[in-house]
């Protein structure tokens, strides 16, 4: 009868939409407790931690994704004004742009092409078809911009919804390290180059380090996934008899 009567309470409580709203929140606080835990370990990814945390939920609730996000897709509305929001600390570093407009779009173009032609070059030399070359191009980008190239260039948006977070995830575990041993300790450059990398991500990282770190990754993020849009379909096109 007690398992009766808790099934009866999570059908209830599973129809509601504040329910994976609240879930999402709590797995979040969870991972975020366990990153802080950990002395900000660039492995104890938070995002990381977020995304299994609540596959896991899904699975062991037999609960569908379109169930979860009618529920949670509030979060995914926050997703815009967070990223407009990301203007004010690079409002802050305006002075400073001024002066690095130069090297910020030599970095912009040497950054975008290199992330684009890296994932072709490494698909290509692993066996990957057309269509997942096409999925995988876009990666570095921001999610709306990469599923919609994906989608003109023949790839599958769902693919490169997917390489995108494996992009930004793992940009952000490594991009400390990985700086530190190249000795680059400028704050703009480090956020600027974990921007470009590792887009949103990477910049939610970045604004846990700093304000110039944050800054300087917002202003990447944005534009990379302007430049991609552009250097994507001149890319492909040059590269074609190659893929």
């Amino acid at each position: 009868m007690a398992d009766v009567g808790l099934f009866r309470v999570w059908v209830f409580l599973s129809s509601s939409p504040l329910l994976w709203l609240t879930v999402t929140v709590l797995v979040y606080l969870a991972a975020l407790w366990l990153y802080t835990r950990s002395g900000g370990h660039s492995l104890v990814n938070p995002i990381l931690l977020s995304v299994v945390g609540l596959v896991g939920v899904l699975h062991f609730t037999a609960t569908p994704y379109p169930v979860y996000f009618e529920g949670a897709k509030f979060v995914h509305f926050l997703i815009g004004p967070a990223t407009v929001a990301l203007a004010v600390p690079l409002y802050a570093q305006l002075e400073r742009l001024k002066s690095m407009w130069l090297p910020i779009g030599v970095a912009v173009v040497v950054g975008s092409t290199v992330a684009i032609v890296s994932a072709l070059a490494i698909g290509r030399v692993l066996g990957a078809s057309h269509t997942t070359l096409m999925s995988l191009a876009p990666k570095s980008s921001t999610l709306p911009i990469a599923m919609s190239m994906a989608e003109q260039i023949g790839g599958v948006p769902a693919l490169a919804a997917m390489a995108v977070a494996v992009t930004g995830i793992s940009g952000a575990m490594m991009a400390r390290g990985l700086l530190n041993l190249l000795r680059i300790e400028d704050p703009a450059v480090r956020g600027f180059s974990v921007g470009i990398a590792a887009h949103a991500a990477g910049t939610a990282r970045a604004l846990q380090v700093g304000t110039v770190n944050g800054a300087f990754a917002a202003l990447a993020l944005a534009l990379n996934s302007i430049a991609t849009a552009f250097l994507i379909p001149l890319l492909v096109r040059v590269l074609r008899p190659l893929l």
